[in-house]
């Protein structure tokens, strides 16, 4: 049975967030496009780039997944090594047969609390 789009992208972000980057080989499309600004596209470029970004080494707790057509949008807050607050991200990602062919994402460092009353996630 072929998995969900939706589920596809759980379990590619769980496996990736144990620690396992090679799991992008095989859920990213070859000619992956990346929109974030300073990220590269191509899926060998993005892996490369990626297993030296903070997020590699980071914990990735997830929050809500929302899947639509060819759309997951995944939001999850990165703690990186060493900080407290972490950042909410939000990412869109596009597939196409099963892999991945697009991605974006919107990146907030967590404020104080008593910044956020009803709290970020």
């Amino acid at each position: 049975m072929d998995k969900t789009n939706k589920q596809l992208v759980i379990d590619g972000f769980r496996e990736f967030a144990a620690g396992n980057v090679e799991v992008l080989r095989t859920l990213l499309h070859e000619n992956f496009i990346e929109h974030s600004p300073g990220n590269p596209s191509g899926r060998d470029e993005f892996i490369e780039f990626i297993t030296t970004a903070p997020v590699a080494g980071a914990h990735l707790d997830l929050r809500r997944v929302i899947a639509e057509d060819d759309h997951v949008v995944l939001h999850y807050h990165m703690t990186p090594a060493g900080e407290e607050r972490g950042i909410a991200v939000v990412d869109i990602w596009r597939l196409v047969d099963g892999q991945i062919m697009e991605h974006w994402d919107v990146v907030q460092p967590v404020p104080e609390a008593d910044q956020i009353p009803n709290g970020m996630f």
